[in-house]
């Protein structure tokens, strides 16, 4: 169950992890470039960069309050993306905490660190 997006902006690896494996699995948006994404990725996730945000992220989603985790490297940048889309009025968006570098580390190794 996702938390109330009021109380937080991001959610853990392990929240994560629990609600891709759900029986109504959030979105899953990668905000990294290209060049990243292409040399690693979670599964299931779509290639939405930062840089291509404002106007391509809104059609990644059927509803405005359509549940979505997105990810970068670190966090940073998916944070960035969560504050544009719930400025825009996308109520259930939340940043990956630690982004694919701590996902890689504790959640699955086989997915390359950079």
């Amino acid at each position: 169950m996702l938390p109330s997006p009021e109380y937080t902006n991001e959610l853990s690896v392990q929240q994560c992890r629990e609600l891709l494996q759900s029986d109504n699995p959030p979105l899953l948006i990668d905000c990294r470039e290209l060049n990243e994404y292409s040399f690693c990725r979670i599964e299931g996730s779509t290639l939405v960069p930062l840089s291509n945000f404002p106007g391509t992220a809104e059609g990644e989603f059927p509803a405005t309050d359509t549940p979505a985790i997105i990810y970068c490297h670190h966090g940073v940048r998916s944070l960035n993306a969560v504050f544009y889309l719930r400025d825009k009025g996308f109520t259930h968006t939340y940043s990956m905490r630690g982004g694919i570098d701590i996902w890689s580390a504790e959640i699955d190794p086989s997915v390359p660190r950079y």
